[in-house]
């Protein structure tokens, strides 16, 4: 590289970091949390992130900000431990503050799959370390071939508009990072991998080799080394006009997001989607509009293959049917005319049943159960004294439970009062009952039992049961 090639690969990294920082907002929350004058690269030890490294180095010295360098070891190599002492290394020499995870991502990759569970944990442990420095943004080494790699995964995968775009040059990525607040850029998207490559030899940058990189088992080394090599030879710069690619595809894909936010509006009802609303749109519309539903409920994106039965189960399924499709990050459930997301049911961790004192406490939070139980003061209720006195279980619904609301009223059987009070199929297998003794006193979704409700004088509570957010709603 010539002295005038020299610094354009500085130049680039800067004017893209400028553009990425200026998409950086905290709110007044999140500037306690953060420091807006620091910034952290993602450091593997590899070429492109030591380029970067290098490079932002320069830059943060420049414009007054504190660098930081985070490492993730996997495990997955033999070499891990000497890229980990490598990395802190070169950070130590530049000055830089250096920190690192271990992570194990054997239980996911039984799952997912290495390469998925490899990504997946490495974010989560650079989020972890951003949220310990409070360092608000996140620089990875992404370039412009990585960009058509990912274009020519999405292509072959057969994804629509969305994977299409590709990567943007800063994103919030609470999914993957944690928090919402963080931001990641990718200052080098836009720069190619052979000016990478001649930077680190004109620089004389040292680097770590991964030998995985070599294994074309793996699809994305396959494309690397075997399709885009041929791509390069039979058609010169592809990767730049993919890149514009993708900048159309985004542009298309917000404007997919704007129409799916209105549809998206006018179709929720509480927590749930109105169906009669829904059917009104055509197929296309309704699974833009699911899309944009199940990325707000944090779900990935599903095939067009598994969208094709949810559309045509909830818009063909009777009033009364007990509809349930499954996705792995949760359950699309058909209540009479509203479809409802359900979290997933970990059968193999449940918990029938768990003793309990209160203790004059107004907040219980139950785990296993997902929820929190309030104890209320209440004109009519249980009697403090007497309710302190026993030993109380929380338990779900073993079945023939009967319930008393009020002396007026008939005493009847819970799936009775589970009907009148419409509460779907799929919320009573996890709504609990708290006892004492064998005597119900409370049913989550329908109330208490007038059985426990003393009519000497006293001060009395009644109870109240509350999901975890990530659950159901109060009841």
């Amino acid at each position: 590289m010539s002295d005038k090639q020299m610094p354009s690969l500085q130049q680039a990294c800067e004017r893209a970091f400028r553009e990425i920082r200026t998409r950086v907002s905290l709110s007044a929350t999140a500037a306690e949390r953060f420091d807006a004058q620091r910034v952290a690269v993602a450091y593997s030890g590899g070429l492109d992130s030591s380029v970067l490294l290098q490079l932002m180095h320069t830059c943060a010295a420049q414009q007054g900000l504190q660098l930081f360098t985070f490492h993730v070891h996997h495990g997955l190599s033999p070499n891990a431990d000497r890229w980990l002492t490598h990395c802190a290394q070169h950070a130590a020499q530049l000055g830089v503050v250096f920190d690192s995870r271990h992570i194990d991502i054997e239980r996911m990759a039984a799952e997912r799959g290495v390469e998925e569970a490899a990504r997946h944990s490495r974010y989560a442990a650079l989020g972890a370390m951003c949220l310990a420095h409070r360092v608000p943004l996140l620089l990875t080494a992404h370039h412009q071939d990585d960009q058509a790699e990912t274009i020519l995964l999405q292509l072959l995968r057969g994804s629509g508009v969305a994977g299409l775009s590709g990567m943007d040059d800063a994103n919030h990525a609470p999914g993957l990072l944690g928090d919402p607040a963080l931001m990641m850029g990718r200052p080098l998207l836009q720069c190619a991998r052979a000016d990478l490559e001649a930077w680190a030899a004109d620089q004389a940058i040292s680097f770590v080799e991964d030998e995985s990189n070599t294994d074309t088992r793996y699809a994305r080394n396959a494309l690397r080394r075997e399709v885009m090599p041929a791509l390069v030879r039979h058609f010169p710069g592809f990767q730049q006009r993919l890149s514009r690619a993708a900048h159309h595809a985004q542009s298309a894909q917000k404007l997919l997001n704007e129409l799916a936010a209105q549809d998206l509006s006018a179709c929720l009802d509480g927590e749930g989607l109105d169906v009669t609303k829904l059917a009104q749109f055509d197929t296309e519309r309704i699974d833009n509009l699911l899309r944009c539903w199940f990325a707000s409920r944090g779900m990935r994106m599903p095939s067009t293959s598994w969208l094709d039965e949810v559309r045509e189960q909830l818009l063909s399924a009777k009033h009364d049917a007990r509809l349930c499709v499954m996705h792995p990050d949760g359950d699309v459930r058909r209540h009479r005319n509203h479809v409802f997301i359900t979290p997933k049911r970990d059968d193999g961790a449940e918990v029938l049943s768990q003793s309990f004192q209160w203790n004059g406490e107004p907040v219980m939070h139950f785990p296993a159960f997902g929820g929190t139980l309030f104890v209320e003061a209440a004109e009519e209720g249980i009697d403090i004294g007497w309710l302190a006195k026993q030993t109380l279980t929380i338990a779900l619904r073993g079945g023939g439970e009967k319930l008393k609301l009020a002396w007026n009223r008939p005493t009847r059987s819970l799936k009775a009062h589970y009907q009148a009070c419409d509460v779907p199929s799929w919320e009573r297998e996890r709504l609990p009952l708290v006892f004492a003794g064998t005597q119900l006193l409370f049913a989550a979704g329908i109330g208490m039992d007038c059985h426990a409700f003393g009519a000497e004088p006293g001060v009395r509570v009644r109870f109240r049961w509350e999901f975890d957010a990530e659950g159901q709603s109060s009841a």
